[in-house]
């Protein structure tokens, strides 16, 4: 688990071009909207994008992306239990 933490951490720094940014600079539990990342909208369509290529996931709903992207920690148990590839 702690080896799909880093690397969701390593994707979503490229994928939103956080530059100044590494990975241990993303605590696993800190919110990664509002607060915490401080990520919008635009940067949850990013993430959905993220997951559905790297993990093969496609989330269902709005309802759902705000369950799984909470924290790092949301999201790796969710890849953990739903990932393809």
């Amino acid at each position: 688990m702690e080896e799909l933490k880093f690397e969701l951490k390593e994707r979503i720094i490229d994928a939103l071009h956080l530059i100044d940014m590494v990975p241990e600079d993303i605590e696993d539990d800190a919110p990664l909207f509002k607060e915490g990342l401080g990520l919008d909208s635009i940067d949850a369509l990013e993430l959905m994008l993220l997951m559905e290529k790297n993990y093969g996931i496609r989330l269902s709903s709005p309802q759902e992306g705000r369950q799984v992207f909470k924290s790092i920690s949301t999201m790796a148990e969710y890849i953990q239990a739903h990932r393809t590839k």
